[in-house]
C-alpha cells in the first residue's frame, strides 16, 4: 500500500510540472506595415518551437502559441530584436533597428504618419 501511495504521487508530482505543449502567449511588438507584420512573424515562427505567430498592424498584439519544452517568450523576443522590433520593455538595438526597410521605421514620427489611415472629405 505504501508503495502504490508512493507511485501515484511522483505521477502527480510530474504532471503537475509538466510543460505546456501549446503555450499561448501575447506582447506588443512595434511596427507600422504589412512588410513588419511578415518580418515579425518570421523571426518568430523561425524559433525552433513556435508553432503560431500572428501579429496586427493595428493593435501592435502579437499571439503566439508554442511548446514550452522547445522555447519561452524571453528567447522570441530575443529573435524579435534581433529582426529590428521593439517589444513592450527592450529596444531593438541600433544596428538591428538599421536593417529594416526605410517605410518600417516605425521609430520615425514621420513614417508613422505616413501609415496612418487617411479619413475620407
Amino acid at each position: 500500500m505504501k508503495n502504490l501511495i508512493i507511485i501515484i504521487l511522483l505521477l502527480l508530482g510530474t504532471t503537475t510540472f509538466a510543460q505546456n505543449k501549446n503555450a499561448k502567449a501575447s506582447m506588443d511588438v512595434d511596427g507600422v506595415c504589412g512588410m513588419c507584420k511578415a518580418r515579425i512573424e518570421k523571426a518568430c515562427l523561425n524559433t525552433k518551437g513556435v508553432k503560431f505567430a500572428t501579429w496586427s498592424v493595428e493593435t501592435h498584439e502579437l499571439k503566439l502559441i508554442f511548446d514550452e519544452r522547445k522555447t519561452n517568450t524571453e528567447i522570441i523576443k530575443k529573435q524579435i530584436l534581433g529582426a529590428g522590433h521593439d517589444v513592450k520593455d527592450e529596444k531593438a538595438t541600433d544596428e538591428a533597428y538599421a536593417q529594416v526597410h526605410a517605410c518600417c521605421k516605425y521609430r520615425d514620427e514621420a513614417v508613422k504618419d505616413d501609415h496612418e489611415p487617411k479619413e475620407d472629405k
